[in-house]
């Protein structure tokens, strides 16, 4: 358990709290290209602080204040111009600096637009993603993540606004046990009570009620890996030998062959969290995947009837409290993943607090090319199990699941033909 006044320390991240500016350090995605190609403004809120995402007629992105300097109107109204965003109440445009360009009600003389600067945050897009930095300048390099750059890859991305604080989202990642119950016999009984499966689903199910015979969770050089042992496997698994390697300080990544994966928890304020799973599917063996100009993106439904993954883990993220009390918690020997990055927030905050700089800050460009590459090299696809797309999706919530299935099954019969 933790006392009050620890459990505050490492929840609250508004700017100004050691959780916030540790957390400022950091990149992190407030939208995807698919979402800004539906509508190139978007508002947006990071570490409690309401902003503005925009992308103008020439394809700059920018990220600005919430509000409009002239009669405080919401940005979200703004209408995207050729080099910035235009008010719609008064017309006052703002470039991606956050500096005023035009106050047409003005004199033709005026100088006045000139003294009127929004704030402005540095934006940048990798992978398809949105990401956003509130730190101290100059702004490190957004990591290059290997399922954000991985080649040959089809990408999907599911996204769910979670009413609950970030950090009992993220503990979830160190806790091993949690998946033999709730994505194995809790799934088993929501299929048994609602019939929500496909084929094939039910058996890949059942094997996730296999026990944990073996746990361990370790710190590497940008995190925790998280290691599992189950009944009936050995210790040459991908689960054990790979393991799923939490990255400091709000991301999970797992996969297989095939699969790349990487879980991001983006800390929108205190009590809101918004879940990114993003998914980079490989067939390989001279599979051709589709072209995407833009990532296709979708809102996973937090359904009380959890009938796939991260339904499952989002509704008890959520029904912890919006920020669950540790003071109240009983850990066991199972939860020392738990008490591991509990203990690496801490010290990383400490380190922010005496002027250093955290882990997983990138500013050497040699360093910063497809990270975590040798971790998560899981190897070309082999063979594919019927329902195991379903299983690692949103199941029949994803609109481009028979695309991800059929690329699944190209891969895998290519591969038996020695390609």
């Amino acid at each position: 358990m933790l006392a009050t006044e620890q459990n505050e320390r490492i929840t609250r991240v508004s700017l100004g709290t050691p959780m916030g500016d540790l957390l400022a350090r950091y990149w992190h995605p407030v939208a995807t290209t698919g979402e800004l190609h539906d509508n190139p403004v978007k508002p947006v809120k990071l570490l409690g602080v309401p902003l503005t995402l925009f992308q103008d007629r020439q394809g700059k992105l920018g990220l600005i204040e919430q509000r409009c300097a002239h009669r405080r109107v919401d940005l979200k109204w703004g209408i995207p111009a050729e080099n910035g965003l235009r008010c719609a109440y008064h017309g006052w445009t703002y470039d991606s600096t956050g500096q005023c360009i035009d106050t047409p009600s003005e004199p033709d003389s005026s100088t006045f637009a000139a003294k009127v600067k929004l704030d402005s945050y540095p934006v940048e897009e990798l992978g398809g993603l949105i990401w956003a930095y509130l730190g101290p300048l100059p702004a490190p390099l957004v990591p290059r993540w290997h399922p954000l750059v991985v080649e040959g890859a089809f990408r999907h991305v599911a996204v769910s606004t979670i009413p609950c604080n970030w950090l009992q989202c993220m503990e979830n990642s160190v806790d091993p046990i949690h998946a033999e119950h709730l994505h194995g016999y809790l799934w088993e009984y929501v299929i048994e009570r609602h019939g929500y499966t496909l084929p094939g689903t039910l058996d890949q199910v059942q094997r996730m009620t296999r026990k944990h015979i073996k746990t361990a969770c370790e710190p590497y050089e940008h995190g925790i890996i998280k290691r599992r042992l189950l009944e009936g496997g050995s210790e040459d698994s991908l689960d054990w030998q790979h393991g799923h390697p939490l990255v400091f300080p709000n991301s999970v990544t797992l996969g297989g062959p095939g699969l790349y994966q990487i879980e991001v928890r983006v800390p929108i304020d205190d009590t809101t969290t918004w879940s990114i799973i993003y998914q980079a599917y490989v067939p390989g063996h001279g599979v051709p995947v589709p072209e995407q100009p833009f990532i296709p993106t979708f809102d996973a439904p937090l359904s009380d009837v959890p009938d796939y993954i991260g339904a499952q883990d989002m509704v008890i993220w959520r029904d912890q409290e919006e920020i669950m009390d540790r003071s109240r918690e009983r850990l066991g020997d199972s939860d020392r993943g738990l008490i591991l990055y509990r203990r690496m927030l801490e010290d990383q905050m400490k380190v922010v607090e005496d002027g250093g700089e955290p882990i997983n800050v990138f500013r050497d460009p040699a360093q910063n090319d497809n990270l975590g590459h040798d971790a998560w090299d899981y190897g070309p696809i082999q063979d594919h199990t019927p329902g195991a797309v379903y299983l690692r999706t949103s199941g029949p919530h994803s609109p481009v699941l028979p695309i991800l299935e059929d690329l699944m099954v190209q891969g895998a019969a290519a591969a038996k033909l020695g390609r």
